[in-house]
């Protein structure tokens, strides 16, 4: 059984006051995000619009705890960088980066920089979802020095934007079944 069939299960089998809850801690998870969530919450029965804010509430959050995290760490870095103070590998609040990188996260970096190059901040939050979660991309944006605030908008309004375009999608389907 894979995670989103547990998270479906776990719909169906909570009550309905407590499904929304479930389709938002489903949108908190990489790879699922706001658009999975939407589906399993639709799919397990829950109205397209509740599903859809709930799922969008469980990215966005998701998403904000790893910028304010990320944006937190990559300050950290630079200020102690700044006071020259080396950063050293394992020491206590540092981060270590390996001379290789492993082939997938070398890939993913190589990718979200072409992108962040050619499309900027709006291009890599609305174009991201087709490449990486969300979770990642917003990540990476932190550490590369933007802001918090055009982080978490940008992120929002993809969020907001691929999640209702799969309510509607998948709750139009359903719909049309039944």
């Amino acid at each position: 059984m894979n995670l989103i069939d547990t998270f479906q299960n776990l719909v169906a089998q909570v009550p309905d006051l407590v499904q929304p809850l479930i389709v938002a801690l489903a949108g908190a998870v990489p790879f699922i995000e706001g658009e999975g969530a939407v589906a399993i919450g639709v799919i397990g029965g829950i109205h397209p619009v509740i599903a859809a804010v709930a799922a969008m509430a469980g990215n966005f959050l998701c998403v904000a705890v790893l910028v304010l995290a990320s944006s937190g760490a990559r300050a950290a870095i630079v200020n102690r960088s700044r006071a020259g103070r080396p950063v050293l590998a394992g020491a206590a609040g540092s981060t270590s980066v390996p001379a290789e990188d492993s082939g997938r996260g070398a890939a993913r970096r190589e990718r979200f920089q072409r992108a962040f190059e050619r499309y900027g901040v709006p291009g890599v939050s609305l174009l991201g979802p087709l490449l990486l979660p969300t979770q990642f991309t917003a990540t990476m944006l932190a550490a590369a020095g933007v802001g918090r605030a055009r982080i978490l908008f940008w992120q929002a309004i993809a969020i907001i934007g691929w999640t209702t375009l799969v309510a509607i999608i998948i709750g139009g389907a359903v719909y049309a079944i039944h």
